[in-house]
C-alpha cells in the first residue's frame, strides 16, 4: 500500500493526517490484539500501564484506572500483530519519507496503546515531550533545532459498527510550535502542572480528530496523525468515550543520542533480550539494533524528560 505524503506540510505545520495506515488484511488481527491487551491491563494481569494521575513516566500503581497500555511488542503479551504493523511497509514508507532517511537508518522505539479510563476523565497539560515547561525561549530554540530525527503517531483502531460514529478527538496541538519558542501567552498557559480546563483557550490551538473513513461503502480504520512530539500539545480523555489508539514513535540513527532520554525513560531493557529479537523479521532486527546501539552509546541514568 502506497500512501501520498505531503512532507512540506508536515515540515511547516509539525503534523500530518494520513488515512488508512493499517492495511486491510492485517486490521482484524490488530483490532483483536488491542481488545486482548486492554482486557489484561484492566484486569491487572498486565502491569505496564499509564496510570490515571500520572501524566508522564515514571508511571506507578497509585490508581487502578489506566489511560494507556505500555510495551505492546513485549514477548510476554505474545501479540505478534503489533510487531508486524510496526515493521510494515505502510508505516516504514511514511517514516522514511517524513524523515528523509533510508530504511537502514530507522531506529525502533516505542509502541503503546492509548485507552479511555473507566472511572475518571483525565487530561495532560500543555507540553513538549522532551523540553521542560520552564525552559527559556533560548533553550527552546536549541532543543527544537535538535528534534528532527523522529516521528510520533496516534492511529485509530476501533472499527466495530458499534463505534463507527465515534471519533478520537483527544489530541490538541498548536501548529508550527515545533519550530518556534512559545509566545508569552502560550508560555503563561503551559508553565503549570495542571491540565487546561479548555484546551482551545490556548492561543493557536486546534483539536485533532481521527475518524473512520467511508470508502467504497465500507468503513476504513487506521486514520493516523503523525507529529513532531516537541510540538506544543496536550490530551483530554473522556471516560465515557471508548478509545483504542496506537501510540508509538520511530527515529533515525542520524540523530545520535538526541532521543535517548525521551525513549529510554520508558524502561526498554526487555527489548535487549534475545527472546524479543528472535521474534522480529530482518527489518525489525536492524531497527532494534539501532536502538540498542543508541542505548549503549549513553552513560549513566538519563532521568526523565518531564516531571509529574
Amino acid at each position: 500500500m502506497t500512501t501520498a505524503i505531503d512532507k512540506a506540510f508536515y515540515d511547516e505545520q509539525g503534523y500530518i493526517i494520513i488515512p488508512n495506515l493499517i492495511p486491510p488484511q492485517t486490521f482484524e488481527a490488530l483490532e483483536e490484539a488491542c481488545e486482548r491487551v486492554i482486557a489484561k491491563t484492566r484486569s491487572g494481569s498486565w502491569p505496564h500501564r499509564r496510570t490515571v494521575g500520572r501524566q508522564f513516566p515514571p508511571f506507578d500503581d497509585s490508581n487502578p484506572d489506566s489511560w494507556g497500555v505500555q510495551h505492546l511488542m513485549h514477548p510476554d503479551l505474545d501479540e505478534p500483530a503489533f510487531t508486524e504493523w510496526y515493521t510494515s511497509d505502510a508505516l516504514i514508507n511514511v517514516a522514511t519519507n517524513l524523515l528523509q532517511c533510508n530504511e537502514d537508518e530507522l531506529q525502533m522505539e516505542l509502541s503503546n496503546l492509548l485507552i479511555n479510563p473507566l472511572e475518571h476523565d483525565f487530561a495532560l497539560r500543555w507540553h513538549r515531550d522532551d523540553v521542560r515547561e520552564n525552559a527559556t525561549a533560548e533553550e527552546e530554540v536549541v532543543a527544537l533545532a535538535l528534534w528532527t530525527h523522529g516521528v510520533q503517531w496516534n492511529t485509530r483502531v476501533l472499527s466495530n459498527v458499534e463505534f463507527a460514529l465515534y471519533e478520537d478527538s483527544c489530541l490538541y496541538l498548536i501548529p508550527k510550535t515545533h519550530r518556534f519558542p512559545r509566545t508569552e501567552l502560550q508560555r503563561a498557559q503551559s508553565m503549570t502542572q495542571a491540565p487546561p480546563a479548555n484546551p482551545l483557550d490556548m492561543p493557536g490551538a486546534i483539536q485533532v480528530t481521527l475518524q473512520l473513513r467511508l470508502t467504497e461503502l465500507k468503513y476504513q480504520a487506521g486514520e493516523t496523525v503523525i507529529y513532531n512530539n516537541n510540538i506544543l500539545h496536550c490530551g483530554a480523555y473522556n471516560s465515557k468515550q471508548r478509545r483504542a489508539t496506537l501510540h508509538g514513535c520511530m527515529g533515525d540513527i542520524r540523530g545520535g543520542s538526541t532521543r535517548a532520554k525521551n525513549v529510554l525513560q520508558h524502561g526498554l531493557l526487555w527489548m535487549t533480550e534475545d527472546r524479543f529479537r528472535d521474534r522480529l523479521n530482518e527489518r525489525g532486527k536492524r531497527m532494534l539494533q539501532a536502538l540498542i546501539d543508541m542505548k549503549n552509546g549513553v552513560q549513566g541514568d538519563l532521568g526523565y524528560s518531564l516531571v509529574n
